[in-house]
């Protein structure tokens, strides 16, 4: 089979802090020849970071919580634990955006960045594609209530111990996917990180 599509009509049907935009289009089919015309909307949001900031010596992640309005339809679970993230902004590497996100959302200064993987989160409608690390850092004075004022944000910071960010996960106290994904990453890796890390 020949992997192809075809964008036959494309149009913005609204622009915001997001955008959203409707294609019609065909794609080939597994059994041979071409789909019917079929119609969908795509979030877009373009590409974005997430870090998992561990600290080795201490056994410790950062994690971050705020209010999300993707959870409003639970009012009593709208705000999230999460991890850094951030869009890339035209310009920036991934790297550099792992490394500013980390200060402005947290207060941590990475010392050692690494890739985990990259991945769409929800490509049924969305565009996002995450590239997610996990960052070295000192967890010693971490925490507190930081983000940037002129973005509305307003993040608790803590630093737990890596045993209680996994019984949090495990006990549906983590709700977001990607948080989710970096500390089974983690559990599953932390040997191996900390022998690179601890040399």
């Amino acid at each position: 089979m020949t992997k192809q599509f075809e964008i036959i009509d494309k149009e913005t049907v609204y622009s915001g802090f997001f955008r959203m935009e409707k294609y019609r289009l065909k794609h080939t089919l597994y059994a041979g020849g071409w789909s019917a015309e079929i119609s969908r909307e795509v979030f877009v949001r373009g590409s974005c970071v997430a870090v998992l900031l561990y600290d080795p010596h201490a056994d410790k992640v950062i994690l971050i919580e705020q209010f999300r309005a993707g959870a409003i339809l639970q009012p009593d679970r709208a705000w999230l634990v999460e991890i850094v993230a951030g869009a890339i902004e035209e310009g920036e590497t991934a790297e550099e955006v792992a490394y500013r996100e980390s200060l402005e959302e947290a207060g941590c200064e990475i010392q050692e960045l690494m890739v985990i993987n990259e991945f769409y989160t929800t490509p049924g409608g969305a565009a996002e594609r995450i590239t997610l690390f996990c960052g070295k850092v000192d967890s010693t004075d971490i925490g507190g209530i930081h983000g940037l004022d002129h973005e509305d944000e307003d993040i608790l910071v803590r630093a737990v111990d890596f045993d209680e960010a996994y019984f949090m996960l495990e006990n549906n106290k983590i709700e977001s996917a990607i948080p989710i994904i970096a500390i089974q990453w983690l559990a599953l890796n932390k040997q191996k990180l900390k022998q690179k890390w601890l040399l």
